[in-house]
């Protein structure tokens, strides 16, 4: 015998149920067809012959006669002839009134017209009548059936399918609080019966393995604790709900706390108890993290690495990384830098006084080849004081010692320092710079030193990528996040798209330019004034159309 699945069941029922509309509705759409074919006929056939009647009786009481009214409508009544003996009374009616039969007689066949017309209508409306109440019966007998066998159905149904998931889930709930003994029993020979095998067999598998392998398992978890323990990076361990899992002795040296008040315990609770925990859940950014344990400061890396399970989240561990050594490395090299950059600047610049003194002629008359030597030399140093500015700029920013004075600027101050400091660059190579600044501009908040130091450095690189003889354009504008942005548009090669989002990385160069004499630093540095300003600075480039450097500082209270 074969079986009926789930799904065909579920298919048959709702078939049949559909079936039985469909039946409705065919019976429904036939009958009322039916109906409207009865009524246009009364309509067309008897109706308008009532109506043409009536008005050749209206045309033979006029006088004198209405003879083309008359003749119009007997036309059209010998083109509607559709009742038995009509035929014959409309030929006499046409005789008589070309013979010039009294009025009288034409009169009486007309009103037999109108009375087989009116007889018509009669029997047409009772016929369809009977028509409609035969539709309403049939309907009335089939929609009772259908509604019969869909409150059976919407009744059993429901309780068919609702019952074994409700067996199968209060199985489950067993089977999670570890009663293995729960067994399921289904009649039904369908899928809940298949289903219902499967758990049982779960179940028995289960049994069998919670008493064979719960020693395997302890040991298990005794080795795991073990491993995490031994992980030199402190590791705490959370599971989806917050409880904190399992903590190292590295973890628990740096939180000053006992596994036994940790594990096991609430993170959230916990963290409005200890300082460390709570920056640890809440940290958002990856930085260095400075923690002082045993009097002395160390500092640690936070990684956090998300734990999933069959495609779900079901926990996360927090891992710090000791980097002090790297730091102290990292320290010392910014130490150095700031050192040899500035030990390197005193005899530079005595080195540039050096070069102005040769220039001098009361020190003696130069040769023309001399004179491009030391030319060349005073480029060579001034390049190297340059560098060695940025590379004191940088130590700065390295160390976290940006020194800001903050306070209300006037842009046209920044700007005019800004033009003031390029405007030699930018004649000697014919570069000509338009500036954009809208009148009544307001103040912004910023370091006027290390705002103009930015604008600097972009008109700069504007001037030095800039062919001879181009335009420079430096735009001041108010933005509508209440910012005032300065930008710097040249008309050069541009940048490629794979090397915009690294212009600001130190020590980059964007490969291909004519001129690579640069630290890489100016721009770096440039993002880190701007960004201690609470500002935003950023490119837009495209190849062969030139490059758009901007920055927006926050306007300055009052304004």
């Amino acid at each position: 015998m074969t079986r009926l699945r789930l799904k065909t069941k579920i298919t048959a029922g709702v078939l049949f149920l559909f079936m039985m509309l469909m039946l409705v509705s065919i019976l429904g759409y036939y009958y009322l067809s039916r109906v409207n074919q009865g009524a246009r006929a009364i309509l067309q056939d008897n109706y308008e012959s009532v109506e043409y009647a009536k008005n050749m009786l209206k045309a033979l009481e006029k006088n004198p006669v209405d003879q083309q009214t008359f003749l119009n409508n007997l036309k059209k009544q010998e083109e509607n002839i559709t009742e038995k003996g009509e035929r014959m009374v409309t030929e006499r009616i046409r005789r008589h009134f070309s013979d010039s039969v009294p009025a009288s007689e034409i009169r009486n066949d007309i009103y037999t017209i109108m009375e087989l017309n009116m007889n018509a209508i009669v029997r047409k409306h009772q016929h369809t009548k009977d028509t409609a109440d035969k539709a309403l019966l049939y309907i009335a007998v089939i929609s009772g059936i259908c509604f019969l066998l869909g409150v059976t159905f919407v009744y059993n149904f429901p309780g068919y399918i609702a019952n074994p998931i409700h067996e199968l889930t209060e199985g489950i709930k067993g089977i999670a609080q570890k009663k293995y003994e729960q067994r399921l029993y289904f009649k039904s020979e369908d899928e809940f019966g298949e289903l219902a095998t499967a758990f049982n067999t779960m179940a028995e598998k289960l049994n069998e393995y919670e008493h064979s392998n719960l020693a395997r398992i302890v040991f298990e978890k005794k080795r795991a604790e073990a491993v995490i323990s031994s992980l030199k990076d402190a590791t705490i361990g959370i599971d989806d709900k917050g409880t904190i899992l399992f903590a190292n002795a590295e973890a628990l040296q740096l939180l000053s706390m006992e596994e036994k008040d940790v594990v096991g315990w609430s993170a959230a609770t916990l963290a409005k108890q200890n300082d460390l925990l709570h920056y640890l859940l809440n940290k958002q950014d990856n930085g260095p993290v400075k923690i002082v344990t045993n009097g002395r400061e160390s500092f640690y890396t936070r990684e956090t690495l998300d734990i999933h399970h069959d495609n779900a989240k079901i926990g996360y561990v927090i891992i710090l990384k000791n980097i002090t050594t790297y730091k102290e490395i990292d320290i010392a090299k910014t130490h150095f830098i700031a050192t040899i950059s500035h030990e390197l600047k005193t005899p530079l610049a005595a080195t540039d006084l050096s070069l102005q003194l040769l220039e001098d002629e009361r020190t003696g008359n130069l040769s023309t080849e001399q004179k491009e030597l030391l030319d060349s030399i005073r480029q060579d140093n001034r390049r190297m004081i340059r560098m060695v500015g940025e590379l004191l700029d940088f130590s700065r920013v390295e160390s976290g010692n940006i020194q800001l004075q903050i306070q209300s600027v006037a842009p046209q101050n920044i700007i005019q320092y800004a033009l003031d400091t390029v405007q030699k660059q930018a004649d000697s190579r014919n570069i000509h710079i338009h500036t954009t600044i809208p009148p009544d501009v307001p103040h912004v908040s910023a370091d006027a030193e290390k705002s103009a130091w930015v604008l600097v450095n972009l008109l700069t690189n504007a001037i030095r990528y800039s062919t001879p003889g181009a335009d420079v354009e430096l735009t001041v504008e108010l933005t509508e996040t209440d910012t005032l942005s300065f930008s710097v548009q040249d008309h050069g090669r541009g940048i490629a798209p794979a090397f915009r989002s690294k212009v600001f990385e130190r020590f980059f160069q964007v490969p291909g330019m004519e001129d690579t004499r640069g630290s890489g630093l100016g721009l770096a540095i440039a993002r880190e004034f701007i960004e201690a300003q609470g500002g935003i600075i950023d490119v837009e480039s495209e190849p062969g159309r030139g490059s758009r450097f901007w920055f927006v500082l926050p306007l300055a209270a009052g304004h």
